[in-house]
């Protein structure tokens, strides 16, 4: 398949554009809250994986290199949208103990909507720190901010989902009792 892309052949983008596109779109969608806007970065950056095919040197999973070109592309997007910003302080958060249980019991669109309405600029570093798995030093390079924005506003992330589910569960469970 990767030969076939690599000579630009158009049934072999297609089926990778099939293929993929669901998953990828989930990608941009974590990034970027508007299905339109994710669907049109999408497309764009299949676009630049099929222009880019020749730099991919089968290190690694074919789906992880795809999925940089995702995030990089979802990124660029909002840099120019100038749709990044960050938290100083949330003085209204509260943290709670360690000793207290949330109820597991979500499904994952649940947890998704939780993940999306975080601020843009937190939901972008929880998403670059949890999900992608980068670390605070590169997460700071790729968005052009300091390495202790990126843990703030993974802090800040934490805090905001903390105070979701207990907001969610409604106090049913508190201290270990439902």
């Amino acid at each position: 398949m990767i030969a076939l892309l690599k000579n630009q052949e158009r049934k072999a983008q297609s089926d990778v554009y099939q293929l993929y596109a669901p998953k990828m779109l989930s990608v941009c969608r974590r990034y970027i809250r508007d299905t339109h806007k994710a669907e049109h970065v999408m497309v764009g950056a299949f676009v630049k994986v099929f222009q880019q095919i020749s730099s991919f040197e089968n290190k690694g999973s074919f789906e992880g290199w795809i999925r940089r070109i995702m995030v990089n592309e979802s990124l660029s997007f909002l840099r120019s949208e100038k749709a990044v910003f960050f938290i100083d302080d949330l003085p209204y958060l509260e943290v709670h103990s360690e000793e207290e249980r949330y109820d597991t019991d979500f499904t994952l669109e649940e947890m998704e909507g939780f993940i999306d309405q975080l601020p843009i600029g937190v939901r972008t570093v929880f998403n670059l720190f949890v999900i992608e798995g980068h670390k605070h030093a590169e997460i700071a390079k790729m968005l052009g901010i300091q390495e202790g924005t990126s843990k703030s506003q993974l802090a800040h992330a934490r805090k905001i989902l903390q105070k979701q589910l207990l907001t969610k569960n409604k106090g049913t469970w508190r201290n270990g009792v439902k």
